[in-house]
């Protein structure tokens, strides 16, 4: 679970009109909302077949490449987006990461992603793009304030929130189906589903006490896992721990954001890559007759093709565009599953 881009416009929209207060307390209603989906996971399972979950993990895979690239030309934000010695760095980080995958055994390949950052950090560093005044300004120790902003319960705030929470609850079920299929070669049961489920509400409701942002599934970590087939709870818990330290030390956080971007791309872009093969193996458990084509086509077209258009949307409402017109996963995953529905089966 991270931060989330999803949320951004009507976030910027909640904090003009209600403000801050209003963005937790609807962050707050809407994690009982994803809880409640959680727990009717098992009413909901029955709609998302291989067939769907794998054109919901291949659209997210797909949807993840423009992140990668912009990353590897050094972020679309940056005063030398697109430059040379971006490109090269990011490349330098994707051989390695692999020659890694590929030729090393053990300890080496499983660490090929981090080994691969470490060599593009390097590089990045003799090119002197490390720019360490961050680190230098940063504070020592910072502990969270709870309640710092407050809390507001405003009804439309609540509503587009709670919309959000939903939908993002939905695409869960595909990430954590990506993970289970990619590290572990099969679908999740439906208590692995509620629990994850379960417990982004609980910790949407936490950090709204604490301060902290709406957040969702994150995809690039689920190819992270498909990657390095390494899914156990120890791992995962010592990552936590570091997150932890990093949000009360902020010196070390800061240390991790001198990272170059164009060295996360070069990094990333074969995990983002394995994500959309995870789907593809997933789709092809299923006999691939036309009705089966049909939706998987149909799906990742008018998904991807609508997030690319977004002017397409301009004469519709703005709620229209924040739901439907950012993020491709939503629009291939309601289109999956209504075409499912409705199509006849072939026998």
């Amino acid at each position: 679970m991270g931060i989330s881009f999803a949320y951004v416009p009507s976030m910027q929209a909640i904090a003009a009109d209600a403000g801050v207060d209003a963005i937790l307390g609807a962050q707050i209603v809407g994690g009982f909302i994803a809880i409640l989906v959680g727990l009717s996971v098992s009413r909901i399972q029955k709609f998302f077949p291989p067939l769907i979950t794998g054109t919901v993990v291949f659209t997210i895979g797909l949807s993840l490449y423009p992140t990668a690239v912009n990353y590897m030309a050094g972020g679309a934000s940056s005063a030398d987006y697109g430059a040379w010695h971006n490109w090269i760095i990011a490349f330098i980080t994707l051989a390695t990461v692999t020659t890694l995958n590929h030729y090393a055994k053990g300890f080496v390949k499983l660490a090929s992603i981090l080994i691969g950052i470490a060599v593009g950090y390097v590089a990045a560093l003799c090119w002197g793009l490390i720019n360490f005044s961050s680190v230098t300004n940063a504070a020592s120790f910072s502990f969270p304030e709870p309640l710092h902003f407050g809390l507001k319960f405003d009804i439309a705030s609540c509503v587009a929130i709670g919309l959000l929470f939903a939908i993002n609850s939905v695409q869960a079920i595909g990430d954590f189906t990506a993970t289970t299929s990619g590290s572990m070669n099969r679908l999740p049961t439906r208590e692995e589903l509620k629990g994850g489920i379960v417990g982004y509400g609980f910790t949407n409701i936490a950090g709204a006490l604490l301060g902290g942002l709406p957040t969702a599934s994150f995809s690039q970590n689920v190819g992270i896992v498909t990657t390095t087939k390494v899914i156990n709870r120890c791992v995962l818990g010592l990552g936590a721990l570091i997150l932890l330290v990093a949000g009360i030390v902020p010196k070390i956080s800061a240390v991790l954001t001198t990272i170059p971007q164009c060295v996360l791309g070069g990094a990333t872009i074969s995990v983002f890559a394995s994500i959309a093969m995870t789907g593809m193996k997933l789709i092809n458990t299923e006999h691939m007759n036309f009705r089966n084509t049909s939706i998987v086509g149909l799906s990742v077209a008018l998904g991807m093709g609508i997030s690319q258009c977004q002017p397409a949307l301009a004469t519709f409402p703005s709620w229209v565009t924040m739901i439907f017109g950012r993020s491709p996963v939503v629009v291939a995953t309601i289109t999956a599953i209504l075409l499912n529905v409705i199509l006849p089966k072939e026998d």
